[in-house]
């Protein structure tokens, strides 16, 4: 916690949270950016740090949340940190070997527009090489969930937004209209 007095001799106190930034939102011209590749490992590691406590703070405000690139934060390298299912990924220059040619539909949502649902397709699998934080080549096999996320933040690094694979006339629906349209289905 901080204190801040004014000018007026007021008081405001403010948490600060380290490494946490604002989140680029929909219409932010940042966000169409294609992002250039790292160089600089330390900067990339600074730039993970940043990411990790950004999604966290999201999580912690929208109550959801698995991933985020650096262009969401304004910062346009090829750098993407995720966290599902018990494990972490900070992905640095990371690149496709290979997507899957089956393709499933889901209705996907971004910390950039949260409030919003956009029906797209995915691949179901894929395989990714990407550097790690210590400068090493990893390789990572995934399918569903998780090839779905590594996709969505890869569209970010190109500039592509989820609005951009939105599916038909009606492939986008407010997260209220969504969950309520859910809630009317028959289980």
């Amino acid at each position: 916690m901080s204190i801040i007095v004014d000018e007026f001799g007021f008081s405001n106190i403010t948490q600060v949270i380290m490494g946490a930034h604002r989140i680029l939102q929909l219409g932010d011209p940042v966000l169409r950016e294609v992002s250039i590749p790292v160089e600089n490992l330390a900067d990339a590691r600074g730039c993970l740090d940043d990411l990790r406590d950004t999604l966290h703070e999201f999580q912690r405000t929208h109550g959801f949340g698995r991933g985020i690139s650096a262009i969401q934060i304004g910062v346009r390298i090829r750098a993407i940190y995720i966290e599902l299912d018990g494990a972490a990924y900070g992905l640095i220059n990371p690149e496709y070997e290979w997507l899957s040619q089956e393709r499933f539909r889901l209705w996907d949502d971004c910390f950039s527009f949260p409030d919003l649902r956009v029906l797209l397709e995915r691949s179901q699998a894929l395989r990714l090489r990407y550097m790690d934080e210590h400068g090493g080549t990893q390789m990572v096999d995934a399918s569903g969930a998780l090839a779905e996320l590594i996709q969505h933040e890869m569209d970010h690094l190109d500039g592509i937004l989820a609005v951009d694979r939105a599916i038909g006339p009606n492939g986008l629906a407010t997260r209220e209209q969504w969950q309520a349209a859910r809630s009317l289905r028959p289980n």
